[in-house]
């Protein structure tokens, strides 16, 4: 499956906009984070496309969430390799024991972060290409800034990649998509 594939299964179930730019801008910080450790990048973004495709179809129940993600995707006939990282991705259901492989912390990290950076470029007047490793490192210490995000899920990537290189991968993924992401 490639891109413009996953984006057609991914709007045909989830509705919402903004889980739709959500999975978008995870999709992109994995894509970069794929050219960084030499995996299949379009496999990655893939994935990141998918990995919430079934949240809105959970009504956010994290005890189905992922599970029926990757039931779905195994009924459309995706890899293993996306069903699994879909199904293992709900970091409260995780069944399988702590993240230990590559794509799931990198997953982990993506997935919190996309959040995260696009709430720095809205107090940058929507201007992802004003957010520095620098701004992300002082609003990560502001714990009122972006409360709900999961600051421990962000550094599940820090024994594979230094911290302010992953701020500069993810920011630089997401300018990459800016336009997309209706970003400047």
């Amino acid at each position: 499956m490639d891109r413009d594939e996953a984006l057609t299964l991914l709007n045909r179930h989830v509705a919402s906009d903004s889980l739709r730019m959500h999975c978008i801008a995870t999709a992109a910080v994995l894509r970069g984070l794929a050219e960084t450790f030499g995996e299949d990048a379009d496999l990655w973004e893939v994935i990141g496309i998918l990995h919430d495709i079934d949240y809105e179809a959970v009504g956010g129940d994290m005890n189905r969430h992922g599970i029926e993600g990757a039931a779905l995707l195994r009924q459309e006939g995706l890899p293993e390799v996306v069903c699994l990282a879909v199904e293992r991705h709900n970091h409260i259901l995780f069944l399988y024991g702590p993240y230990t492989e590559r794509l799931d912390l990198a997953l982990q990290s993506a997935d919190s972060i996309s959040g995260f950076l696009i709430a720095c470029a809205r107090v940058k007047g929507g201007s992802i290409t004003d957010v520095t490793p620098k701004t992300v490192k002082k609003k990560l210490k502001e714990k009122a800034f972006a409360a709900g995000c999961e600051r421990e899920r962000i550094a599940a990537v820090n024994g594979l990649v230094e911290p302010e290189e992953f701020y500069r991968i993810a920011i630089a993924s997401l300018v990459a998509r800016k336009d997309e992401l209706g970003l400047r």
